[in-house]
């Protein structure tokens, strides 16, 4: 994948929404309270009810060049999804040639003959995202726009397609290699990052096509050429080698006049041999040892396994689901909450065309013997091919799948979606709807049939490979490749040798991108429960399913009044018992009715979020009320998650961008601010070793009740059906004689002290640079959408300053950002920059330069200002596709005291932000003056960097969060 995955930070807030005028709906009378509800155990809606719900109706034609072309049509909002899959990737690769397949994907977004950037004119018509992967056995490229771009959309595409090597340069495949690079490093650079190279290596035999990793080695990246780069695009790229999916609105007859106007004229290229790799029978088990800087041990177990089309494969993904996929799992009930040899398990079937890894996992708990967690994590391995599982877990396995295929169909384009749906389908099986036998298949399975499948292929011989604490001795530089290379090298062309000249196609003109209309948002519907509650509720149809989110005026920053850690913890704790139930039993309450529940503290807000099918609210609604206003915080609960949370913030310690984040907020609001903790709302060692049931079942009390409680639906139910059932849950619920407590957000934070402060992180081939400081604004403050526009053209996204400069030209770095988020208190400005470790100084320079010349001597251009205005306005309907989105938004609002109409003006809020705005917003918010940077990287490759910036350095301890000794 060629973007930059943004990384969770100090509670960034959820993008912002509104709505048309709301309705409002009386409530029903009050209701004298009543006791806890003795617990039934629900009644759940049919599997294959369920599975009839899925459905993504299609039509298929091809063109004579051989492209295969897919339509969906989804009326509910005026965007496409394009998506294009070609059948190459890192398996299709030679020796020596480890991570072409993936260079080459970043090579596609670097323009063709006709288009000089792909990103400018797509973003600035709407798109979102415009993205593309690489995986074993495709490559694919994503765009989601408004109907009226869709003809644009398909002529890049076609332009790429047919027109692209023409404007490959040395110069482009020299930065994108640099890119890739970095963006190894960065994979490698994480708590684990080695494991999955020792994976491959011991599974599967030198020269096996699944062998060597989708990023490759060094070696291979440097030695790619423009040649290697002409044959990969004419061997592969043809049009009788993709698949083209448009899923949205837009109906087949449309979709085939467009598409044989834009991609008819390209010639197929030569055919394509298949690549022939399946699963492998070791003749011993194996066993491999990775020393690597972690505060824990994991313990791996991994089998070869069939591909996507055989006849174990749903038998696979539910059996490995039940071992350690399902929170009710065997390995979570014995090794989590049985023995509590663990604190964190996971078993997973990664299933590709022609084979599949099938591991599970065990996070080793400090303090336990490696001798005896082996033999309890083989034991249950063993136990559960002995056994098989039960027709329980075998319909709660299932009805879990189904329900996140159900809530899949939301999303038309973009990865996940609808789209990728029926390509992968037409790819690996012929068949756009494999996705309904499978779904069927996964239905009508018996334990007898997931148990034979789990024999046959988890009876052979394994490999473990074991991630042991200790310091790191092998190197990701080296790994990723072939294999043979040290007894065999491959022979390395000059990477730098000229190509010859290309004769390039015709001339083409992009089509202009048609007007889009107002955003048409749903209506915003209010009501209250019978003791005050407030809800709200917005209904959307296009999914059977509803989401709703309980939200609690507390969050991270109501630590300040308490203990740092102890919201996340308290919320953590919900679901793991109450006085009805035990964590196994809420676990398995969810799985049956396909729910999911989970809950989380954001700076302001405490919210636990139900995700529900609408067939079964009602059930699912007793069980969300039964853990938020019944938990039982007994003691052999707490004590057990209080170790997983020790254990996890070590592990976020150990990782070079969570200590990061964890360092910054202290130092920009210091200690005495609701918002001066760590940003990640863990706590620390001391604080959450000294939590006992007491004090978080207090917290609760304090925190958790209905007068400061507000309810957001979004889904496929009425207003008179969500209150009925709410006020059966919810509605007795009277609030305690105590006050609710008061966050102070006014504190003022410490006047800024520029600096840099160093954690050192030995052997870190990159540096992770975290730069920030406080705003003299809030999140309440209105009209601020230049600012956020401002924010766009300095650093969030794909084509701001900041990345284009650092990635893209430089190619230091796979990707940076900066951030501005909107809590109800102080905002702050962030940039974040992981960055290769021996130009950790020349980025800290660009950085502050890139701030100072915006707008100083670079004021925003007719480009930048078109392309995040325009492609904001037309981008808006992308932004709300799912309940989850919608919900988000929402809540947004109503946290910082927007009107409901609010989405519905933003369209007219961004036209009226000319050049001037933004290039005031960035003089006064967006300047390099106070900022203060936290540096996690190694100190000896670093240190000497640092001293020409112009800010003093001092040093901190890597595991107390931002506390620093001058130096």
């Amino acid at each position: 994948m060629r973007r930059l995955v943004a990384v969770s930070l100090i509670a960034l807030s959820l993008s912002a929404c509104a709505a048309k005028p709301d309705t409002i709906v009386s409530a029903v009378p009050p209701a004298q309270p009543v006791a806890a509800p003795a617990r039934v155990e629900p009644a759940p809606a049919s599997l294959a009810d369920l599975v009839k719900a899925v459905d993504i109706p299609y039509e298929k034609f091809t063109l004579a060049n051989g492209l295969t072309v897919l339509v969906h049509t989804d009326r509910k909002a005026p965007i496409v999804g394009v998506t294009t899959y070609y059948r190459v990737g890192s398996k299709s690769e030679p020796k020596g040639r480890t991570g072409f397949a993936h260079l080459f994907e970043h090579l596609m977004f670097g323009g063709s003959e006709n288009v000089p950037n792909f990103d400018i004119p797509l973003e600035g018509a709407g798109s979102t995202s415009t993205n593309g992967s690489t995986w074993y056995d495709r490559t694919n490229y994503v765009e989601t726009v408004p109907k009226g771009a869709v003809e644009l959309a398909l002529f890049m595409e076609s332009d790429r397609m047919g027109h692209l090597l023409g404007a490959v340069t040395q110069d482009k495949l020299d930065k994108q290699r640099g890119v890739v690079q970095n963006e190894k490093r960065q994979g490698d650079n994480q708590p684990y990052g080695l494991e999955d190279y020792a994976i491959g290596d011991a599974l599967f035999p030198v020269g096996h096509p699944y062998r060597h990793s989708t990023i490759g080695s060094m070696a291979d990246l440097n030695a790619a050429a423009l040649g290697d780069v002409r044959k990969w695009f004419t061997d592969n790229y043809g049009p009788n080698n993709a698949i083209l999916a448009l899923s949205g609105d837009i109906d087949a007859a449309t979709a085939r006049s467009l598409v044989e106007k834009w991609f008819g004229q390209i010639p197929a290229g030569p055919a394509v041999p298949k690549v022939f790799a399946g699963p492998v029978d070791l003749p011993a088990p194996v066993t491999r040892d990775i020393a690597d800087q972690v505060p824990n041990l994991r313990l791996t177990r991994t089998w070869s396994g069939p591909g996507i089309n055989s006849d174990d494969a749903e038998a696979l993904e539910v059996g490995m689901d039940i071992l350690g996929g399902l929170a009710s799992s065997r390995l979570d009930n014995a090794l989590v909450r049985g023995s509590q040899q663990a604190v964190g398990v996971s078993a997973t079937a990664q299933q590709h065309e022609q084979t599949s890894w099938l591991q599970a996992s065990m996070m080793v708990k400090d303090g336990v013997p490696r001798a005896a967690a082996e033999a309890a994590f083989d034991a249950v391995i063993a136990k559960f091919l002995t056994e098989g599982p039960s027709e329980d877990e075998v319909r709660r396995s299932a009805t879990r799948l189904v329900s996140q295929e159900i809530g899949r169909l939301e999303q038309v384009g973009d990865f996940g979606g609808k789209g990728m749906t029926l390509i992968e389908g037409q790819l690996y099986s012929g068949d756009p709807a494999k996705y309904k036998a499978q779904l069927q298949r996964i239905a009508a399975l018996t334990p007898a049939d997931v148990k034979a499948a789990m024999n046959r292929w988890l009876s052979r011989p394994v490999v473990a490979v074991n991630t042991v604490p200790g310091t790191r001795t092998e190197k990701g530089e080296t790994l990723g490749g072939w294999g043979d290379e040290a007894t065999s090298p491959a022979p390395k062309p000059d990477a730098k040798k000229p190509a010859p000249k290309l004769v390039t196609g015709p001339k083409r003109t992009a089509p202009a991108v048609a007007p889009v209309g107002d955003l048409a948002f749903p209506a915003i519907e209010r009501g209250k429960l019978a003791n005050g509650i407030p809800v709200t509720l917005v209904r959307r149809t296009s999914v059977p399913k509803v989401v709703i989110s309980l939200n609690f005026d507390a969050g991270t920053a109501a630590d300040a009044l308490d203990t740092p850690g102890t919201q996340s913890l308290m919320l953590n704790l919900l679901d793991e018992g109450t006085q009805t139930r035990d964590a196994t039993q809420i676990a398995e309450a969810q799985e049956r009715l396909g729910a999911t529940i989970g809950a989380a503290a954001g700076l302001d807000s405490s919210a636990v979020t139900l995700d529900a099918l609408t067939a079964n609210l009602a059930p699912s609604l007793e069980l969300l009320a039964d853990v938020v206003r019944r938990p039982a915080f007994r003691g052999e609960d707490v004590g057990r998650v209080r170790d997983q949370r020790l254990s996890q913030i070590a592990q976020v310690e150990a990782n070079p961008s969570g200590l990061a984040a964890r360092a910054i907020a202290p130092i920009l609001f210091g200690a005495d601010h609701p918002y001066g903790l760590p940003g990640d709302g863990l706590g620390s060692k001391a604080a959450v070793a000294a939590m006992t049931p007491a004090t978080l079942s207090a917290a609760h009390d304090r925190w958790i009740r209905p007068d400061s409680l507000k309810i957001t639906a979004v889904g496929d139910v009425t207003m008179e059906a969500l209150l009925a059932v709410l006020n059966q849950s919810f509605g007795d619920w009277a609030a305690p004689a105590t006050p609710r407590p008061v966050k102070d957000l006014s504190r003022p934070a410490p006047a800024p002290r520029p600096r840099i402060v160093l954690i050192d992180r030995p052997n870190s081939p990159q540096s992770v640079i975290f730069g920030g400081r406080v705003l003299p604004l809030t999140g309440r403050d209105q009209d601020k959408e230049a600012l956020d526009l401002a924010n766009e053209v300095l650093g969030n996204g794909f084509l701001s300053r900041l990345n284009m400069d650092l990635r893209e030209d430089k190619g230091w770095s796979y990707g940076v950002r900066s951030m501005v988020p909107s809590p109800l208190g102080p905002r702050s400005l962030l940039v974040m920059a992981p960055v290769q470790a021996d130009r950790t100084g020349d980025s800290i320079k660009l950085i502050l330069a890139d701030m100072a010349a915006f707008p100083a001597t670079k004021p925003v251009d007719k480009v930048e200002l078109g392309r995040v205005t325009d492609g904001n306005i037309r981008g808006l309907p992308n932004r709300f596709q799912t309940n989850m989105q919608v919900l988000g938004a929402v809540v947004t609002n109503e946290r910082l005291g927007r009107p409901d109409n609010y989405i519905g003006t933003l369209a007219s809020r961004y036209r009226a932000v000319d050049s001037r705005a933004i290039d005031a917003m960035a003089k006064a918010y967006l300047g390099r003056d106070g900022l203060t940077f936290v540096v996690v990287g190694d100190r000896k490759a670093v240190e000497p960097q640092l001293k020409g910036i112009g800010l003093p350095v001092e040093l901190a301890n890597p595991v107390d969060s931002g506390a620093s000794s001058g130096k």
